[in-house]
This record gives structure tokens, sequence and C-alpha cells, in this order.
């Protein structure tokens, strides 16, 4: 039997899980899908034992055929999430989910007025939005204060992981960093007296790198997942991070474009670089340093476009988009179906379809889908570059870049080529391969070179360009609408 790893990365919509020899062979895949938990507009939560089960059904199901040896593990997944539980480790509340929740509103402001936003952003690389972990805890001290009286401990999916797979509390320093205002990027530790502030009373996890590892995987972790006992486990981190890590994203320059139930788009700089339109993060490796940005929805979208359609899947939704051809047939899409991320930075944007009649079809829909996508990235993109960024090379990766024309969508859209790499599986191999690291020499161009490279259509130039204009007047034309349409939502 040959030596492996497994990757298991828990995401939005599912997680998946990847058996892969020490050389980069994708020996075996599985997936787990679930649904978050919507207990109220702009909320988003998780059970953790959710997390846990799916875990040891994908790696069972993994090592069920007895031809490898697993000789270490690799974690990640959707982040920042907050998930509180007491000293015993008992979780006290189902995990309140990243940037797709947006019911923290309140406590941001709080904070910037206590804290001061400017002295945030200079302390934290960020400022602070609904994708930060510290106002959610916030939400929890507030809203719930007798759960909260409680809690002691914070989690993530990755560190969740870790804790049941070796016992070890720890979290890796990328995820800290997305703990607006609790992490300090210059000192590259908690800044106490935010944390006494935003977060007190909760024991914060001491900090390693995403590679290093969190300890060994003890004898009832064994017994529970099948996996052998002594084996080492990562640190971990967030998912568009591993992701980043699998395709070889992860130098200055670089631009990842994450396709997955959102988009997430991370940029390696060779200096911190802060915006308020965006995220400034350490990276996953020591060293480095992001600007990132992401949107609340993009597959999420199609699938629900697929789910209304309820006859066709995403394969024949596709071919009816191509064959809709460029500008949907004069349809127009902001994808802000759960508010918006970045660079909008606002939880009370929702989605606007621009333009339609009665001769429109389920291909101009789905196509509109997959340009509103394109849109965002480019707007994304021009921000980055507003902050100083310098966009060398864009790689792609997730789901979505299976088949060609999402990513052609987007390239011609953006004007950028995309580099697609042999396997685009994501976050999970990304786990995967910092888990053969662990144990093994390999370099990411070895264990995943590039298969060819999505080349911008200057044929389309014209049309895009003339739609992207439209497209940046439409949320501010619609904002007043759709806001009070959010007000009613809500109430």
């Amino acid at each position: 039997m040959g030596n492996a790893v497994i990757g298991v990365d828990i995401g939005t919509s599912s997680s998946k899980g990847v058996l892969v020899g020490l050389d980069g062979t994708l020996i075996r895949s599985a997936v787990r899908e679930h649904t978050p938990a919507r207990p109220g507009p702009g909320r988003f939560e998780m059970h953790a034992s959710v997390w846990w089960d799916e875990f040891t059904a994908l790696a069972r199901e993994l090592t069920a055929a007895g031809d490898t040896t697993v000789v270490a593990v690799g974690v990640s997944g959707m982040g920042p999430c907050v998930l509180l539980t007491d000293e015993h480790d008992t979780p006290l509340r189902p995990a309140i989910l990243y940037g797709v929740d947006t019911r923290s509103v309140a406590q941001i402001r709080r904070i910037e007025e206590k804290l001061g936003a400017e002295e945030i952003i200079r302390r934290g690389g960020s400022a602070l939005t609904t994708q930060a972990a510290g106002p959610k805890i916030a939400w929890v001290a507030e809203e719930e204060p007798e759960l909260y009286g409680r809690a002691r401990r914070l989690y993530m999916p990755s560190s969740w992981l870790v804790r049941r797979l070796t016992g070890a509390y720890v979290l890796d320093h990328h995820s800290a960093s997305q703990c607006s205002p609790l992490y300090d990027t210059h000192a590259g530790d908690w800044y106490a007296p935010w944390v006494a502030e935003v977060a007190p009373g909760i024991e914060l996890p001491p900090l390693r790198w995403s590679g290093e590892a969190a300890g060994v995987l003890t004898a009832e972790a064994a017994r529970e997942t099948g996996l052998p006992a002594g084996i080492p486990v990562t640190t971990g981190t967030i998912d568009a991070w591993a992701e980043a890590l699998s395709v070889g994203a992860q130098h200055a320059g670089d631009l990842m474009l994450m396709y997955g139930t959102t988009m997430f788009l991370i940029h390696t700089v060779p200096q911190p670089l802060t915006s308020a339109s965006l995220w400034g993060t350490v990276g996953a490796l020591p060293g480095t340093r992001n600007l990132a940005g992401g949107m609340a929805t993009s597959g999420a979208v199609t699938n629900w476009l697929r789910d209304l359609f309820a006859d066709a899947d995403h394969g024949e939704l596709t071919r009816l988009a191509a064959e809709s051809g460029p500008g949907a047939n004069g349809l127009l899409m902001l994808p802000y179906f759960s508010g918006e991320r970045t660079p909008v930075m606002d939880p009370d944007a929702r989605g606007v379809i621009a333009g339609l009649t009665l001769s429109h079809t389920r291909g101009d829909l789905y196509r509109a889908a997959l340009e509103a996508t394109g849109f965002g990235v480019r707007h994304n993109i021009e921000v980055i570059e507003a902050a100083g960024g310098d966009i060398r090379r864009v790689v792609a990766v997730g789901g979505g870049t299976q088949g060609s024309l999402w990513t052609q969508i987007v390239s011609d859209i953006t004007g950028r080529p995309q580099e697609l790499r042999a396997v685009t599986i994501g976050a999970s191999y990304g786990g995967a391969l910092l888990a053969a690291q662990l144990v093994s020499t390999v370099s990411v161009d070895e264990w995943n070179p590039v298969r060819e490279t999505v080349a911008p259509r200057t044929s389309h130039t014209g049309r895009y360009d003339e739609l992207y204009a439209l497209y940046r007047r439409l949320y501010p034309d619609t904002m007043a609408t759709v806001h009070a349409l959010a007000s009613l939502q809500e109430r």
C-alpha cells in the first residue's frame, strides 16, 4: 500500500474530502452536502456536529478500500465563523457563519464609535464589516447574555476539527486576522485591550501558521474516523486561502479567483495594504500579506436558478446560457441576493434583475447571473488596484471552473487571462498539500501543474464595457428602493 494524505474542507453547502498520494495524484474524493440554517433575515448558522459528523463520514469513505496508508491530515473550512463553547468544549449555540450572516451591523457601529474606525483599519488591516468575527461575538454577548456568560472558547470549522482530532486548542494566524478587531496584524498576535472590550471572558486560542502541525491524531479520534493514531494534523485555515495554496497563488502579484457558492478574491502583496472597501489580512504562509475581497453570492445564485427551473441541471442551463450570448439579450443583474461584501460593503443590498421582457428565457437569466459575477470581479479588481495592488497573474480555482463558459465570461469582462491548474477541486486539495508537506518535500508545481490559460476574447470588449458601465450605475440607482425592501423583509 502506498502512503497518502487526506484533506477535508468544511464549506457553506458541502464538506469535501480528498485522498491524495504523496506525488499529488488524486486517488479518491467524496462529498457530503448540507444546508446552513437561516433562522431569520440575514442570518446563517450551522451546528458544529455537522462538521465533525461529515469529517468522520468522509474519512471512512475515502479509506474504505484499504489501498493506502494515511500518514497526515489537512483541514480547512469556511470562515471567519463564530462557534462559542464552554470550558468543556460543549458548543453553546450553532456557529454564526462568515460575511453572508449580516446580523452584527449594530455592533459594528458601536465598536467603531468606541475604538475608532480608522484605528481599527490601521491596527487590523480591515474596516469592520459583517465579515469580521469580532462583532458577531459582541452580538452574542448583547443578544444572548446568559449563554455568553458560559462562553470560554472560540472555534471555526478548521480549528474545531483540529480540536476533535488532536485535542489541541489552536487557530491559524490568517483566521485570527479575520477576527477584527481582536488581532493586531503588526504584532502578529491577539490585541489584549480590544479582546477585553469586544470579547470579554473568551480565552482566545494560541496561534500557529496554517502549515504547521497542530498535533497528532488521538486514539479516540482514530476510533471515530478509522484513521491511524499518531499521524500529524495541520493547523489549517479558512477555505479560500487553502484554495489559493492548492493552485500556487501565494506569490506577490498573484490574484486567486475562487468560483464557489460565493466568489472570493485573494491578491498577494509584498507589503501590507489597507482599504476601507477590502480586507487586509496576513496570509496563510509566514511572511505573506493579502488584500482580499469577496462577493456574498455567485454559485448561490446559479443554484437558486437551477432550483427554480427544476427540470434543468447546471449542464443544461450552461448550454442555454452559451446560446444566449454576451449581454444575455439585454438583461443585467446585480448579484447582491444576500447583501454584498466587497467592495460595496452593504448588508442591506439586494439582487436586481433589470431589463426583463416576456421574451427572455431561462438561458438569458442564467447568462445574466454568470455575467453579474464577472462584473463583480471587475469591480473588485479595480478597487484592489486603486488601493495599490499590482495584479500580474490570475489563477482560477473551485467547482465553478468546471466547463469553460463561466471562466471565459469572467476573462472577457475583466480583460484578464486566467490560469487553470490540473486540479481545481480547491480547499480540500490545498489542505492535502499542507498535510503532505508535514511528512515529505513536495511543491505545488509538481503536484498541480498548469493545464490551460483562459484568454479574454477582444471581440466582446465593447459590449461588456458598455454593460459594465450600466452595472456600476444600477446599484446607486436602485439602492434606496432595495434598502426599503430589505427593511420590509426584516420586519
